[in-house]
């Protein structure tokens, strides 16, 4: 089996009525072990994103990339792109968009929920993919999203680049409150990776998010720093992704 674009429409909706993009999907060219979800920055879109990954050597990946919808963004002064959700500053005292996470959050559950019970499932971004995918992961330890509907899906690993984690001053005691949450918050693999000179997620949210997983009983959380680089990827970035993702899911073929 090789590897093949598959395209999908999209007729889901998030909570104001903002339609999700065209979902992009790259198939296994090995035995099918892995799902994962992967989510774009602010204004971009599914497609580069699965040109990105069809290049890893991890043939028993399945890459699921769908697009954001787009929506007015206060970043922006109100500019309609495409966005997981809204958001102001990235600053301390950035207020979360709870509504437009947990819109975001089902929509990628919903992709996942339809994968075979053998093959194991998780969430990967960059930017503000990155803080989508980390949100998904806290609501998935919780066992509910932030509007207190339940979560299901079983996730396995979480990948985070250059993002923030959304919500990270009321984790710890929301996690502590629940033994069956602090149970799934220790078991989950997470992998933060933040270049020091990016100018756009500043270095020190990738190190707090990272911290303020810790804190709260994430136990299994790798955070990388680069030295020098900026807001984005680069190749020796993407092979510790490879390699880490290839070991916590217990990839077979993958070199």
């Amino acid at each position: 089996m090789s590897y093949s674009h598959q395209s999908m429409g999209s007729g889901s909706r998030s909570g104001r009525g903002h339609e999700f993009g065209r979902t992009y999907v790259v198939r296994p060219k090995g035995k099918h072990q892995a799902t994962i979800v992967w989510l774009h920055g602010l204004g971009d879109n599914g497609s580069s994103s699965s040109q990105l990954l069809e290049s890893l050597p991890l043939p028993n990946i399945k890459w699921i990339c769908p697009t954001a919808p787009s929506r007015p963004v206060s970043l922006l002064g109100g500019f309609p792109c495409t966005a997981w959700f809204d958001v102001g500053e990235i600053s301390e005292d950035l207020q979360d968009d709870i509504e437009g996470l947990d819109a975001s959050a089902a929509h990628i559950a919903n992709l996942l929920s339809t994968e075979p019970t053998d093959v194991k499932v998780g969430i990967g971004g960059f930017s503000m993919g990155a803080a989508i995918a980390l949100y998904s992961t806290t609501c998935y330890a919780l066992g509910r999203y932030g509007t207190g509907h339940p979560y299901t899906i079983n996730l396995r690993a979480t990948v985070g680049l250059s993002g923030w984690l959304p919500g990270w001053r009321s984790l710890r005691s929301k996690i502590e409150s629940s033994n069956e949450a602090a149970r799934r918050a220790a078991t989950i693999p997470v992998i933060l990776t933040h270049g020091t000179s990016d100018d756009v997620v500043p270095y020190r949210f990738g190190e707090k998010s990272a911290y303020s997983l810790a804190m709260a009983g994430f136990r299994q959380v790798v955070f990388k720093p680069y030295e020098g680089l900026g807001h984005y990827t680069v190749p020796k970035e993407m092979e510790e992704v490879v390699h880490w993702l290839a070991s916590r899911l217990g990839l077979e073929g993958w070199r």
